[in-house]
């Protein structure tokens, strides 16, 4: 089956409610491509090797959570940008970007896909524009220390992880915000969180984690916004009768 172009789009703007965020950039349709929509596939970045991967995989439309336009860039089509843009209008693929309203998503966002690959159940409840998530396991229990949260952590995500912070204190309430979040380590202090998982960690971190007595986990920017994009795609996908792939593109950041 296909669908339109704009069915599509439209189905995302519902779905996603762009309309809610104040943004670093623009969210929906980013590069018109054909009118036709048959297969997407979702990644993280519109990078340049999601791009070619999605020519290889025939697909008329891509999906990401990092777009190619951002505040503050000079406007210019040279360099990396030229190479990216160029090969999604020579194969006319549309391209679809939603920052945080893909982070937000109650069910299918970042955040909340987070927490099921993690085992933890919460809300967004603090941070800027209430993206940040507060709760605990999903079996009410609590882990025996951060190392043991870390150590979870790990395995699911199936990479290695920066914990700084007490290390060794029984840890029950958890604070997550997916990506480059480390700016919500104090709001996730203020709302009690005895633990602050998400992907980058900056130098005040480290001691703040220190003198507030309360881990901080860097798990990886890209390694905790793996799970949105193909979640939202998916649904959509199955809605409409379209096929959907899944491009990881390895980023150790």
């Amino acid at each position: 089956m296909s669908i339109f172009r704009d069915t599509l789009r439209q189905s995302l703007d519902v779905l996603l409610q762009p309309e809610r965020f104040k943004d670093y950039g623009p969210n929906g349709l980013q590069v018109e491509g054909k009118a036709q929509i048959e297969r997407i596939v979702s990644g993280v970045t519109a990078s340049r090797a999601l791009i070619d991967a999605a020519i290889e995989a025939r697909a008329d439309a891509i999906l990401v959570h990092h777009g190619l336009f951002w505040r503050g860039q000079d406007g210019c089509i040279t360099g990396w940008m030229k190479q990216r843009l160029q090969r999604l209008l020579a194969h006319d693929i549309n391209l679809f970007a939603y920052h945080l309203p893909l982070d937000a998503h109650p069910t299918l966002g970042n955040n909340a896909q987070l927490a099921c690959v993690l085992g933890l159940q919460g809300q967004a409840c603090f941070g800027d524009q209430s993206l940040g998530w507060l709760g605990q396991r999903e079996d009410g229990s609590h882990f025996a220390s951060a190392h043991a949260l870390a150590a979870q952590v790990e395995e699911a995500l199936n990479r290695q992880v920066t914990v700084v912070g007490d290390v060794y204190s029984p840890i029950r309430k958890i604070a997550w915000c997916s990506g480059g979040a480390q700016g919500f380590f104090e709001a996730a202090i203020a709302a009690g969180a005895e633990a602050f998982i998400t992907g980058e960690i900056s130098e005040p971190q480290m001691h703040l984690a220190r003198e507030c007595g309360v881990a901080f986990i860097a798990a990886g920017h890209h390694a905790t916004e793996r799970y949105g994009a193909p979640a939202v795609a998916a649904q959509l996908a199955q809605q409409h009768g379209l096929d959907h792939y899944f491009i990881d593109i390895d980023n150790p950041a």
